[in-house]
């Protein structure tokens, strides 16, 4: 089988990202376990007592692991046994591997169970992957993503299967992915307090205005255009576009939903369309579907635009309090590591795929 770049190894990789830092979270301090030898970091304890959360989330968290590795390696060609070798071996290495440096971050328990759970879960799906290479849905998967992708998309096709993932954290705009201002001057105020520049440069930075309602919907706008001008860069022409572009739009209104349902409950899920955001909700379906007529290269080249606009914008976007409040009980709940992942997700994301839209220019066209 001819080997061919594949869209699941960007996703193993992200997972495999994830799984670091679900595992690892708060990463400090670090330190070694007062009174115990190498030998005993090498055996983990069976636990007292068992949690439904802990069991699901061990399980169900390693189950792409074992399928993103078994179909990375049968899309890019390597044949079934080395598919078999990587959806079944990864997940109980790093699993291990996780729960022995657990052992030195302070709040994290290791857990043979855990161990046991990660590698079913891998276990799983590897068998997932195998019954889905047997009745073709892999070559079935192939044979679409050619009939509505070019070649070279599987680093896009990962970032658009990220930005409802992405979504799930909420921001102070819908579709406001790239926030990293508030991050960093929270860092530097910090950083700063005890020097003779700290007062100063907290009160010049703590300072916030809200959007005025046409940037606001601007912002919006450009939030929801942008996966949609990743899309067009590497999209088939034609009216398939407009079927994708829908697609695109409709996962972003029910990721924002989730994150609102999550963040302020069930029955406020759809809150967010307000009579505030529905002008830059309708300005970006307007955009999404006026781009569906550009050329591949020129939507890349207008991406790059459109995301640096909707970063710069989103910079300076006040946050919202009710939000914090919620956060700060997300950080002290057993939400804590999906915070953790999707704030990550929603703050780089935008920046990835600038890095990318880049790149492909000055890629030879197709």
């Amino acid at each position: 089988m001819q080997r061919r770049q594949s869209s699941a190894t960007w996703l193993l990789l992200a997972h495999i990202g994830l799984i670091f830092y679900a595992s690892l979270y708060p990463f400090w301090p670090w330190r070694w376990p007062p009174g115990m030898g190498l030998p005993w970091l090498l055996d983990l304890p069976w636990p007292k007592r068992f949690w439904a959360f802990d069991v699901e989330a061990n399980l169900l968290g390693y189950i792409p692991l074992g399928l993103l590795g078994f179909a990375a390696a049968m899309r890019s060609g390597w044949g079934l046994r080395t598919a078999l070798l990587l959806g079944l071996l990864p997940g109980p290495l790093l699993s291990f591997l996780m729960e022995s440096l657990q052992f030195f971050v302070p709040g994290r328990v290791p857990s043979l169970s855990d161990w046991a759970l990660n590698s079913a879960g891998s276990t799983l799906g590897a068998a997932f992957g195998l019954i889905l290479n047997g009745l073709g849905g892999l070559q079935r998967w192939e044979n679409m993503r050619d009939h509505w992708f070019g070649t070279s998309s599987a680093p896009a096709l990962a970032l658009l299967a990220l930005w409802p993932l992405a979504l799930l954290y909420p921001t102070p705009l819908p579709f406001g992915l790239g926030q990293w201002l508030p991050w960093w001057r929270e860092s530097l105020v910090d950083a700063l307090a005890g020097t003779p520049w700290a007062l100063s440069w907290g009160d010049a930075v703590a300072v916030e205005h809200e959007l005025p309602p046409g940037l606001a919907a601007l912002a919006i706008g450009l939030g929801l255009l942008s996966p949609v001008l990743l899309m067009i860069a590497v999209a088939r022409p034609g009216l398939r576009r407009l079927a994708l572009a829908a697609g695109a739009v409709l996962l972003g209104l029910l990721g924002t939903a989730t994150a609102t349902a999550m963040a302020f409950g069930p029955d406020h899920a759809w809150a967010w369309l307000s009579d505030a955001t529905r002008p830059g909700v309708g300005l970006g379906l307007v955009l999404a579907l006026l781009a569906c007529l550009l050329p591949s290269r020129v939507a890349a080249a207008l991406g790059l635009f459109v995301l640096c606009a909707l970063i710069g914008l989103i910079s300076v976007a006040p946050a919202d309090p009710y939000l914090t409040l919620n956060m700060q009980a997300w950080e002290q709940g057993r939400f804590i590591n999906f915070y953790g992942l999707t704030r990550w997700l929603a703050w780089t994301w935008p920046f990835i795929a600038l890095v990318w839209l880049a790149a492909r220019l000055v890629q030879k066209p197709e």
